[in-house]
């Protein structure tokens, strides 16, 4: 995908939808000052773009008895694939909301949900400790969300 040119509306738009992506058009229309047929227009545009890369639902993990937030930082061993070995080895963990890799002094920071610390020490066994890439890792539990996505207001 190519830089996208966005305008006012466009940007406006966007801080609309990242908070609610079921807003209605016509009180999008009226938020940002255009008619809703031009909303419609304008979203379908920014997705078709690839500007709006998907319209989730944020689930409350509480309520689903995951209520445990952790944020790691794992260091890996540095070579031709062991970036590429650690990826494969966190995708379709289902305890895995959200990884990437890095710079600075780790090279993926993870956000995990876990239903306990117990959990948590399982998953820690499996992924980091069996696997030879893993230099070192950090836990942080989170004690409580300050920012976080759709809560932009």
């Amino acid at each position: 995908m190519k830089n996208a040119t966005l305008d006012a509306f466009d940007l406006a738009l966007l801080r609309e939808v990242q908070v609610n992506n079921q807003t209605p058009a016509r009180v999008l229309a009226e938020r940002v000052g255009l008619s809703q047929s031009a909303v419609l227009r304008r979203l379908r545009r920014l997705r078709a773009e690839g500007v709006i890369k998907a319209d989730v639902s944020i689930i409350d993990t509480k309520v689903l008895g995951v209520p445990v937030s952790i944020h790691v930082l794992v260091s890996i061993e540095h070579g031709s694939r062991t970036s590429a070995q650690f990826s494969n080895r966190l995708r379709g963990r289902p305890e895995v909301q959200q990884a990437s890799y890095v710079t600075g002094d780790a090279d993926f920071v993870i956000h995990l949900q876990v239903e306990s610390m117990e959990a948590y020490a399982n998953f820690a066994r499996e992924v980091f400790h069996d696997s030879p890439e893993v230099v070192e890792y950090h836990t942080y539990v989170e004690m409580r969300e300050v920012v976080g996505t759709g809560s932009r207001r």
